[in-house]
């Protein structure tokens, strides 16, 4: 059996009480907003106790950090710490406006 889902992204996170219900979207191939972007659309949604919800975070924070001492990804901050090649300068950096980047 083979269980297994492709989302671009958690749409929200919601804590009842006990329960967290975490949404997970995918950018729709046919639907767009305004500026034409892809839609996001809600795909499916995983329940958990909150104790189940600390846990999966912070093995998701232990997976994290080994990508970023793989150079895999780097962080936001590491980022902007970095030199400029150029110049004295920095480049701008593009801001995610999501909440959930940030």
């Amino acid at each position: 059996m083979n269980n297994e889902l492709y989302a671009d992204g958690i749409g929200e996170i919601t804590v009842t009480g006990t329960i967290v219900r975490i949404d997970m979207m995918s950018l729709s191939p046919t639907e767009r907003d305004a500026s034409n972007n892809p839609r996001p659309v809600f795909r499916q949604r995983i329940i958990m106790p909150v104790d189940a919800f600390a846990n999966a975070v912070d093995l998701m924070q232990k997976a994290l950090n080994g990508l970023v001492e793989a150079g895999a990804v780097r962080r936001i901050g590491d980022i902007a710490q970095m030199p400029a090649a150029d110049s004295g300068q920095q480049p701008p950096l593009s801001v995610n406006a999501s909440p959930n980047f940030n």
